[in-house]
């Protein structure tokens, strides 16, 4: 593989979640060209699932796409010091009210590499319970409005075949389960290999 040597890195906007840089790249041949894409703090998703094989999906509203959007419990990795899976699991809480106490490391991906290097790790959450009420998150903005489903993982696969479920990180999930409980959940990783 041709090496691609960065010769020149320019921040041009920066808040808490991303920035937007300019990377001046050497192409194969020699010629130098400017890439533009999001620096991104990356995130975390979590694929809960009860007794009854149902999936904890949330209804979100998103701005970008002016649309509610079903999607995982996820959230930001922006807690210094914090843990990939505790990270999930206070997402988890935060978004959905509940707790687990098994985790497993579900996928890794970058939903979107041609602008974006965010990388989103899916952990696997099972023995679920709900958070007690005294102790929940209050949530604000786009949050306050999320609504907790729980949808047969199967259906959920249905949903995101057939175009229902467009967030990357909850088709890639609900894929991912369906396909590691298919397969006795011998592909699951120890939720502390997310790196």
């Amino acid at each position: 593989m041709t090496a691609y040597d960065v010769r020149s890195h320019t921040e041009r906007l920066r808040n808490r979640v991303f920035s937007v840089v300019t990377d001046a790249i050497e192409m194969p041949g020699g010629e130098v060209v400017d890439r533009d894409y999001m620096v991104h703090v990356g995130a975390v998703g979590v694929v809960a699932l009860d007794a009854d094989g149902r999936v904890a999906l949330v209804r979100q509203y998103r701005p970008a796409v002016r649309q509610v959007l079903w999607e995982l419990p996820a959230g930001l990795i922006d807690v210094p010091g914090e843990s990939l899976v505790d990270a999930a699991a206070r997402e988890l809480a935060e978004e959905a009210d509940l707790v687990a106490a098994r985790w497993d490391l579900l996928a890794e991906v970058h939903p979107s590499p041609g602008c974006s290097n965010e990388r989103i790790r899916l952990f696997l959450a099972r023995d679920i319970a709900p958070v007690p009420q005294q102790e929940r998150h209050e949530r604000t903005h786009e949050e306050a409005d999320l609504e907790l489903h729980w949808i047969d993982l199967d259906q959920a696969v249905t949903m995101a075949l057939s175009g229902e479920i467009t967030n990357a990180a909850c088709v890639i999930g609900v894929l991912g389960a369906a396909q590691s409980r298919a397969r006795d959940w011998a592909t699951l990783r120890p939720a502390t290999d997310a790196t």
